[in-house]
């Protein structure tokens, strides 16, 4: 028996995923799905009504439903973060996943709206802010941390005592070694190997690997965060 109701932002390709993931691999029935009214472009999905955000909480009150933003990292994150903000603002908790196949010390702190995909290795002491998400396999080394609204791809190297700022992309099979700083607001491609501390807004192709003459405010015409 399921303990706890949730309801999923979005409709998407991630949306679907983290229907499967929560319906069958946590304590959470998902009992409905909620995009804005601008995008609603259909009734249901798995047989789920899909509701207007706008007034989503006069049909799932925030006292007995959660919500988790089921939002990958358009605009840098940006999306994800304006309605994990709104979402909050209408009172509703939102939850975290974390799948029973990864793996989480006993001492790991993190806050909500987190996805943890499987074959994840989260280490001790690590702290993680808000709003992530956590990709398939990745190893993330003892005593760093990490912000908010991060998305981390697949199979990236996190080393001990690195810290990651906040709103930041990193692709497949990134690597930072030890004793490291990222930013907030980059973008780190496949395969980049970070050796040294990277500023706020730094774009870092795969190959060549250094950072690009744009930065991610003028690629993505955003605001720092």
């Amino acid at each position: 028996m399921k303990s706890r109701k949730l309801i999923i932002f979005g409709d998407s390709a991630f949306a679907e995923i983290a229907y499967e993931y929560f319906t069958y691999d946590s304590e959470y029935e998902v009992v409905a799905f909620t995009v804005s009214k601008d995008y609603l472009t259909k009734d249901a999905l798995f047989n789920l009504p899909i509701i207007p955000f706008e007034n989503i909480d006069a049909l799932y009150p925030p006292s007995e439903f959660e919500m988790y933003i089921a939002l990958v990292y358009n605009t840098l994150n940006r999306v994800r973060i304006q309605f994990y903000n709104e979402a909050r603002d209408k009172g509703y908790k939102l939850a975290n996943y974390v799948s029973s196949k990864a793996f989480l010390w006993r001492n790991v702190e993190m806050g909500d709206n987190c996805f943890v995909f499987e074959d994840n290795t989260i280490q001790p002491f690590v702290k993680i802010g808000s709003n992530n998400v956590f990709w398939s396999g990745n190893h993330i080394g003892h005593h760093s941390q990490i912000g908010s609204h991060n998305f981390i791809s697949s199979h990236v190297v996190v080393s001990g005592f690195c810290e990651i700022g906040n709103a930041n992309f990193m692709g497949v099979n990134a690597t930072m070694g030890n004793n490291i700083k990222l930013g907030s607001d980059c973008l780190i491609g496949s395969f980049v190997h970070i050796i040294k501390d990277v500023e706020d807004g730094t774009l870092m192709r795969g190959m060549p690997n250094r950072p690009d003459e744009t930065n991610t405010y003028d690629k993505f015409n955003i605001s720092k965060i």
